[in-house]
């Protein structure tokens, strides 16, 4: 336990907004979206970068994003059921399943149609 309490230091608990974050998102069908992530356990969580060069240096210099302060993430991720944030991620890894996009390789007849032969 510290024996010493300061005005300006927050218990762990409290959150402090973070400041404007580089908000990593996806295209979607009204425009931009925001783009969810995994941690290392399986939640779901958003994703925030305190500077332009960390989102990158995780994410590639071809990733979209915008700027968004933390309280207005928080408010665009819990109606998605996700309440965790996650600031500077330094590790990532890409998805062990394909992409919903990738379907369009599936073999024919895997849609559900039959075709019979004349």
């Amino acid at each position: 336990m510290c024996l010493f309490l300061y005005d300006d230091d927050p218990e762990p608990e409290e959150r402090v907004p973070a400041g404007p974050l580089c908000v990593p998102v996806r295209p979607g069908p009204g425009g931009a979206a925001l783009r969810l992530f995994r941690t290392p356990l399986g939640a779901r969580t958003a994703v925030g970068f305190t500077s332009p060069s960390l989102l990158a240096a995780t994410l590639g210099t071809g990733q979209p994003w915008t700027v968004l302060s933390e309280p207005a993430l928080r408010a665009m991720a819990v109606p998605l059921g996700v309440a965790r944030l996650t600031l500077d991620p330094t590790l990532t890894a890409p998805s062990i399943r394909p992409a919903v996009e990738d379907r369009s390789a599936a073999p024919l007849g895997a849609t559900g149609t039959t075709t019979r032969a004349a």
